[in-house]
């Protein structure tokens, strides 16, 4: 781990947001959020990781950081981040997919329904959800 990593590791704050990690030639590599950036951060570049998670980390030579009001705006945030920059470890989101909403549509009888596309139709959307279990679980709820 370089320097610039190790000064940057530690003012890292207690907040969520989204972290950009990048190569030496400054190309965002991947995208990630967290609840607390501090931890999520720095448990990159300690401990065991998965060889996957090892090979990112080999090529990482600079991050960023963007502070959030709250965990969903990050997952927003990353959401956007993902979908702009392509970054090649991501695997969620890079094939066009997006986070689940759940919608209520704007008919004489409204459904409800869960979709990965917010349109101007006059339904109501609510979300995002992390994953398609959990916007299950709250449909189901």
């Amino acid at each position: 781990m370089n320097q610039q990593i190790q000064n940057k590791l530690a003012l890292l704050p207690d907040q969520p947001g989204c972290y950009i990690m990048k190569d030496k030639s400054g190309t965002i590599i991947y995208v990630g959020k967290a609840k607390i950036l501090k931890n999520r951060v720095r448990s990159y570049f300690t401990g065991g990781h998965d060889t996957k998670t090892e090979h990112l980390i080999s090529e990482v030579v600079d991050f960023e950081y963007i502070v959030t009001e709250s965990n969903i705006e990050a997952l927003l945030l990353e959401n956007n981040l993902i979908k702009e920059n392509l970054p090649r470890y991501n695997i969620m989101l890079k094939d066009d997919k997006t986070y689940p909403f759940i919608k209520i549509t704007n008919e004489k009888y409204p459904r409800l329904m869960i979709t990965r596309k917010v349109l101007k139709d006059g339904a109501e959307y609510f979300g995002p959800y992390p994953d398609i279990g959990a916007a299950n679980e709250t449909k189901k709820f």
